[in-house]
């Protein structure tokens, strides 16, 4: 049940919690990022019509031409859908050139940005508390004589509560009394210095003062906090939150949208409007148009966080879903996958070649395991995507019904020295040796092969037509190379493949592969 107190805060959940996507205004002071104005567009466009965000916030007024060329796009496209209101721009306390700037891009929103510490009052501006609110009051007339609805931003709100709690009052007094004409005021962590229980504390002394007004929650991530100060001001009353794309934003970054989301959903029952389906592909796109890569443990987007690579636990999952919970990558438009890797056991390679449709022996899988085990040894990372042509590779190599088989063989190259190898191979049950040099270490030991073919085999080795070497095709990693060596043989060519994480290796696959295939006609022949 919990104690008065934790009841008392759970009852201040709102039923439904508004969500303001800043990527484009406050994620684009990430160090480094700069968006085109169509990326802005493309992304304001996934945003607002596909994740459904509330409200998304653009830009700051008055940046730049390139600035004012995207808010007039995004805007354009806002009316089109309809969704004009929900298309938002930062402004400032200019004697009304904020304003006139968006209402030039077709705006209808202004953030207005006013100080909500006495500090940044009287340091920045130089003013006293009552020149502000009379300068902000004649903001907020002049923006809706221009057809603006207005939401205020207290800047530095939390160092304000903490420092100077009589100006905060001070300045919302002001302008609650005229509610009626500010939309919602939006509660800066500027700095992002605030801990949940301090959000809980300032939360409660504005709702209990102002219960009528709306209040949104802006995080900055300085202290890796600003998921859990999210949170903590839903729980204490917030009706709003501000989030960012991948936790985009200034210094650390602002709260993430997708943990954001995941979060209130799970653990608070709290409803948005957010498709979370959405989520990875939005995510995907911010990360290619910034240049700023995701982690691959964030979660909900990161790569790896819905990848199992213990065995043990696809071993679970195949035993009435023991290892998951809430967090269904289905929910986010994605699916669990099994890593390949030296921890795979047997249950991940299952788990992988039952999504192919490939079904093996037990046998079969045992030496699929232990071979992507020993590229993982080599610290090789394997895909789905590499899991067919490995099961091919091994399948095809060391069949019993090979007759050319390697025993061993050393390579070696040195600066000022020609390539060597020394070659040990079985040839119908009979083992032979040789060592040559070449211009290459695979140039050596073809000619180390040719030698043992001559003068123990009476035959001539065939010719080197061509010699590719390539990542396979749809493999995403370069985990595995394939070499593909065709052969004038006869009066035609024979084409083998070999594969390996080892260019060198894989063209002897590739060697042998052929080998083989001669030694089976000559018999078939006779």
């Amino acid at each position: 049940m919990g104690t008065p107190q934790q009841v008392d805060t759970y009852q201040r959940i709102p039923p439904f919690v508004e969500i303001m996507d800043s990527t484009l205004r406050d994620g684009e002071q990430t160090n480094g990022v700069s968006f085109l104005p169509h990326e802005k567009l493309m992304i304001a466009r996934k945003l607002l019509h596909d994740v459904s965000v509330d409200r998304i916030e653009v830009a700051s007024a008055g940046v730049s031409e390139g600035e004012k060329e995207a808010v007039t796009m995004i805007c354009r496209y806002a009316r089109q859908i309809d969704r004009l209101d929900r298309v938002e721009v930062l402004g400032f306390v200019d004697g009304g050139r904020s304003v006139d700037w968006i209402a030039s891009c077709g705006g209808k929103v202004i953030n207005l940005l006013c100080k909500g510490s006495l500090k940044h009052c009287t340091q920045q501006l130089h003013k006293t508390p009552e020149e502000h609110i009379s300068d902000i009051r004649r903001e907020v007339t002049y923006a809706h004589e221009c057809g603006l609805a207005v939401n205020i931003y207290l800047e530095d709100w939390s160092n304000g509560m903490k420092d100077s709690l009589d100006y905060v009052y001070q300045l919302m007094d002001a302008m609650v009394g005229e509610r009626q004409e500010i939309s919602r005021f939006m509660l800066p962590d500027t700095l992002g210095v605030m801990n949940p229980l301090q959000v809980i504390e300032y939360f409660r002394k504005m709702i209990k003062r102002y219960p009528q007004a709306h209040f949104d929650f802006h995080a900055h991530n300085d202290y890796d906090l600003a998921v859990s100060n999210s949170l903590a001001a839903v729980l204490s009353g917030a009706r709003g939150l501000h989030v960012t794309v991948n936790g985009l934003g200034e210094r650390c970054g602002n709260a993430p949208m997708a943990s954001v989301q995941a979060i209130l959903k799970d653990q608070f029952h709290a409803k948005t409007n957010i498709d979370e389906s959405q989520l990875n592909d939005i995510s995907r796109l911010v990360e290619s148009y910034s240049g700023i890569a995701v982690a691959p443990n964030q979660p909900i987007v990161g790569e790896n966080v819905f990848t199992q690579v213990a065995g043990v636990h696809a071993d679970g999952d195949q035993k009435n879903q023991l290892y998951y919970n809430e967090l269904m990558p289905e929910r986010f438009g994605r699916k669990r996958e099994y890593a390949l890797g030296k921890n795979s056991g047997k249950a991940n390679i299952l788990k992988n070649l039952e999504e192919l449709g490939l079904e093996l022996t037990p046998e079969q899988t045992r030496r699929v395991t232990q071979r992507i085990t020993e590229l993982g040894d080599k610290k090789e990372r394997v895909t789905q995507d590499d899991l067919p042509y490995i099961v091919s590779d091994v399948l095809k190599h060391d069949a019993p019904e090979d007759k050319v088989k390697l025993i061993s063989y050393v390579v070696s190259t040195a600066y000022g020295l020609k390539p060597g190898a020394n070659v040990r191979v079985e040839i119908n049950g009979q083992q032979y040796e040789a060592g040559a040099t070449g211009d290459g270490q695979y140039d050596a030991f073809v000619k180390a092969l040719r030698y043992i073919y001559k003068k123990y085999q009476g035959r001539t080795f065939p010719i080197l037509a061509n010699y590719q070497v390539s990542i396979p095709p749809g493999g995403r990693t370069d985990a595995l190379v394939q070499t593909i060596i065709s052969w004038h043989y006869r009066d035609g060519i024979l084409r083998t493949r070999g594969l390996d994480a080892d260019q060198t290796e894989a063209a002897i696959k590739a060697t042998f592969k052929m080998l083989n295939i001669i030694e089976n006609e000559l018999k078939s022949s006779k």
